[in-house]
């Protein structure tokens, strides 16, 4: 059933075939280097990108603009506190700079964090610390067509190892990502979620969620975990963060905002080191660098992110996104994740090498043919990493239309129908910063 009916509308255009070609070529055939205007279907993230609901428009004109005490930062340490359950809030401009401000303060050099998978961001946060991000994904987390429910789970049995290897003393940090946006999108159960908290004590060791998609997590554990089979997506949020010492968010997923983030916590001596860092890098502790309007917005998306309505037409929708490409013979990982459908893209283009970044190939064929942007998750975003070549298209919220996903699908097909004469690629240049090099390195086909 669709939740929502259309306000506004912007017009858009698929570009021609020539001007695709020469916009690929002259951004180093790097998709974040086009311009948004030569984009058609652009599911490069679901990060800020999602339609605001006329409730938060209302919210934006009576957004709070004062320096300090905004009536709007009430409004959030409100939503936080009921949507989330945790009493204070640091807020950011958006995800990597309550990273900055969390991890920041709880790292420092040569110590190890432990996730069940960084993703590109969290990885830098940790490496610039001085720290160590060291991966411990599920059993069988690589595997795109396990039908196990909770592949997004951190692996106790491998974190005890890394813990063997290095000593408890140097693992002051362990993060679970919910979802896991690094192994496709995938959920975290309640469960794994218990033994991570206490794996975490045993260590002792901070335990903290990374809390971008955590509506969608809870979307996922009621229809998976039995024990939740009857509970209300809010009541499963609540459970889920409540065993975690602090969380990081980003406000540009499901906070179903714009722009914002925040560190939420109920330490008070870790909320006072991170409301330190956050005037240093953010702004004063009752705006965070973002606007009031910002904030206000933020609020209410919180809100609206837990209703049943929402989270249930969100997993439908990019469920049957999932179908049609299937339908089409692409490649997926399989079962698909709550923000986005993962390409297999050695399987899609199994004629090149992982040097020659199949997943690289395949996002830059997908908007040669059909303008539409995704985004690598392979050895391209995650070198030296043991990580499949993915590539994600990242539905924006309450955003497309099923016309929109026919058109990804149909050209996702037209590109694997001629798939033999896709060239890799290589990098030309790239970033001092390996963890961030698929934001800005240039790249340039093989030659044959």
């Amino acid at each position: 059933m669709v939740a929502y009916k259309s306000k506004v509308v912007e017009r858009i255009e698929l570009p021609s075939r020539d001007r695709r070609e020469r916009a690929l070529a002259e951004a180093g055939y790097n998709v974040f280097d086009l311009a948004a205007e030569d984009v058609f279907v652009d599911l490069l993230t679901d990060s800020g990108t999602g339609a605001m609901s006329d409730a938060q428009w209302a919210a934006v004109m009576r957004g709070d603009e004062s320096y300090a005490g905004s009536r709007s930062f009430a409004e959030l340490e409100s939503a936080v506190r009921d949507v989330m359950g945790f009493e204070r809030v640091v807020p950011t401009h958006q995800g990597r700079g309550a990273e900055n401000v969390l991890y920041g303060a709880l790292l420092e050099a040569g110590d190890v964090a432990i996730n069940n998978t960084h993703f590109d961001t969290t990885r830098a946060h940790v490496a610039n610390q001085g720290a160590e991000p060291v991966d411990c994904p599920a059993e069988g987390a690589h595997d795109r067509q396990s039908d196990e429910p909770f592949k997004g789970n951190l692996s106790l049995e491998r974190a005890r190892s890394v813990v063997d290897d290095v000593g408890a003393e140097r693992v002051p940090l362990v993060i679970s990502t919910i979802t896991n946006n690094s192994t496709a999108g995938q959920p975290v159960s309640v469960e794994n979620t218990r033994r991570v908290r206490e794996f975490a004590d045993e260590i002792d060791a901070r335990f903290v969620i990374d809390a971008c998609r955590f509506a969608e997590n809870a979307g996922f554990v009621r229809r998976r975990e039995d024990e939740f089979a009857e509970a209300e997506i809010a009541e499963i949020a609540r459970e889920q963060l409540s065993y975690a010492d602090a969380i990081v968010m980003s406000g540009k997923k499901d906070g179903l905002a714009n722009a914002g983030g925040f560190v939420a916590t109920d330490d008070e001596g870790l909320f006072e080191r991170c409301k330190q860092r956050a005037i240093l890098f953010e702004g004063f502790p009752t705006y965070g660098g973002m606007s009031g309007r910002d904030v206000a917005a933020m609020a209410v998306g919180l809100r609206e992110a837990v209703e049943e309505a929402y989270v249930t037409d969100r997993l439908d929708s990019v469920g049957a996104f999932a179908g049609l490409l299937e339908d089409a013979g692409v490649p997926i990982y399989t079962p698909p994740g709550g923000h986005a459908v993962y390409l297999d893209a050695g399987a899609a283009l199994p004629h090149l090498s992982d040097d020659e970044f199949p997943g690289q190939a395949l996002v830059c064929e997908l908007y040669r043919e059909g303008g539409v942007r995704g985004v690598e998750l392979g050895s391209f975003a995650f070198p030296d990493t043991d990580r499949p070549e993915l590539v994600r298209l990242a539905v924006p919220r309450r955003t497309y239309h099923a016309e929109h996903f026919e058109h990804v699908a149909e050209t996702a097909a037209s590109v694997l129908e001629n798939r033999a004469a896709i060239d890799g690629l290589e990098i030309v240049s790239e970033p001092e910063t390996p963890e961030l090099r698929h934001f800005t390195a240039d790249l340039e086909p093989v030659s044959p």
